[in-house]
C-alpha cells in the first residue's frame, strides 16, 4: 500500500491552495490519502473521565471550566484514585481499550502528582492504555508521568499563534509548544489540535494545522473541535462557523497530517448525521464515545454505533493513538454528590 509522505515544511499559502479548492476535489484528496494510510471504515472510539473539574486558573475564552466566567458549572476537588479505578473497569467492561483523565488545572502541582501517578499506574494494571491532560507540563513532571506508565498526553494549541491572544491571556503559544516538547523528551505520544468557530479568520485555521502539521513530529492524534457555546463564557454569541468550512478543516488536516488519527471532537450534538459522514469521508477516523466529553454533551453511545452500523463502519480494534480531553464543556456534574467524601481538595 502507498503512503503518503509526511511534511514538516507546510507554507500559509500551501494550506489555502488547499482549503480553497473545490468542495469535491478537496474530499477526494483527503479521502485517497485516509485510505492510504487507514482502513476506510474503522473508527476510533474513545473513553475519557473529567478527574478534576471547574475552578482553572486559565481564562480561556470558550470554556466554563475557567474561574474568570460565571458559568452553571460547580467546582468538584480531584478524585479519588480508587473512585477514578472504578470508573475504568466499567470502561474496560464496556469495551474500551484506552482510558483518558483531564483535569481543569493551570498546571498539575507537585501535592497532586503523587495521586495523578497512582491513577495511571492502577489504569494500566488493568491492561487499558493511559492519556491525560492536565495543563502545562515541566520536563521534571514529564518523565514522571512517563515513568508512572502514561503513554499519551493531550495539549491543544487551540488556533493560530497570530488569534491566540485574542482566546488566552494566561499562558503563551510558546508555553503550550514547550509543553508539547516535554511530552516527547520523556517518550511519549502527543495529542494536539484545536478548535474552530472561535471568531477566527480562514487564515487562522490555515495557521492553526500549519503550526501542527510543521511540528518536529506531528501529533499521533489531531483533536478538530468545533466551539462548543456556553452561556457565561466570552464566547457565547460568536457567529456559528459555516458547517462546510469545518469539513475543509477536516480535509485539509489529513491531507496535511496522513498519519495521524484525526480526531472528530466535540461539537457533535451540532452535527446531523450527514455532516458527520462526510466529515469520516474526508479523513476523521475518530470519536469519542459515550454520553458525556468532560463536562461537555456528547452524542449518545448507541447513537453513535447506529451511525457506524448505517456507514457500513465499524470500531476499530486495534488502538495505537491518543486520547484527548476537551477542555471546551458545559454544565454538567461529572460524580454524584453523593461520593463527595471520596475527593481530594486540590486547586
Amino acid at each position: 500500500m502507498q503512503h503518503a509522505i509526511v511534511r514538516h515544511d507546510w507554507t500559509l499559502s500551501q494550506v489555502k491552495e488547499l482549503f480553497e479548492q473545490p468542495f469535491n476535489d478537496l474530499l477526494f484528496q483527503a479521502a485517497s490519502v485516509h485510505r492510504q494510510n487507514f482502513k476506510p471504515n474503522e473508527v476510533q472510539i474513545s473513553t475519557l473521565l473529567s478527574i478534576k473539574t471547574g475552578a482553572c486558573p486559565e481564562d480561556c475564552k470558550y470554556c466554563p471550566q475557567s474561574g474568570h466566567y460565571k458559568t452553571d458549572l460547580e467546582r468538584e476537588r480531584l478524585m479519588e484514585v480508587e473512585k477514578v479505578i472504578e470508573q475504568a473497569k466499567l470502561a474496560k467492561n464496556k469495551g474500551a481499550t484506552r482510558f483518558c483523565m483531564g483535569a481543569a488545572w493551570s498546571d498539575p502541582k507537585d501535592r497532586d502528582m503523587p495521586y495523578i501517578e497512582q491513577m495511571v499506574k492502577g489504569v494500566k494494571e488493568l491492561g487499558l492504555e493511559t492519556c491525560m491532560t492536565l495543563g502545562m507540563l515541566d520536563n521534571h513532571k514529564a518523565h514522571a508521568l512517563k515513568s508512572a506508565g502514561l503513554d499519551y498526553y493531550n495539549h491543544n494549541l487551540d488556533t493560530s499563534a497570530e488569534y491566540y491572544e485574542q482566546i488566552i491571556t494566561t499562558r503563551t503559544y510558546q508555553d503550550r509548544l514547550d509543553t508539547i516538547d516535554h511530552v516527547r523528551d520523556a517518550g511519549m505520544k502527543v495529542c494536539s489540535g484545536g478548535i474552530v468557530g472561535m471568531g477566527e479568520e480562514a487564515k487562522d485555521r490555515f495557521g492553526l494545522l500549519m503550526s501542527l502539521a510543521n511540528l518536529p513530529q506531528q501529533p499521533e492524534s489531531v483533536p478538530i473541535n468545533m466551539l462548543v457555546k456556553v452561556k457565561g463564557t466570552p464566547l457565547e454569541n460568536v457567529d456559528d462557523l459555516d458547517h462546510f468550512e469545518f469539513i475543509r478543516t477536516i480535509a485539509v488536516a489529513r491531507i496535511m497530517m496522513p498519519k495521524s488519527y484525526v480526531r472528530l471532537s466535540a461539537g457533535r450534538t451540532a452535527m446531523n448525521e450527514q455532516m458527520q459522514s462526510m466529515c469520516f469521508f474526508a479523513g476523521a477516523n475518530s470519536i469519542f464515545y459515550g454520553d458525556k466529553l468532560l463536562t461537555t454533551e456528547n452524542p449518545e453511545a448507541d447513537a453513535d454505533m447506529q451511525l457506524l452500523k448505517k456507514l457500513g463502519m465499524k470500531p476499530e480494534t486495534h488502538q495505537d493513538y491518543s486520547d484527548e480531553a476537551y477542555e471546551a464543556s458545559l454544565s454538567s456534574a461529572i460524580a454524584d454528590k453523593e461520593t463527595a467524601g471520596l475527593f481530594y481538595e486540590a486547586r
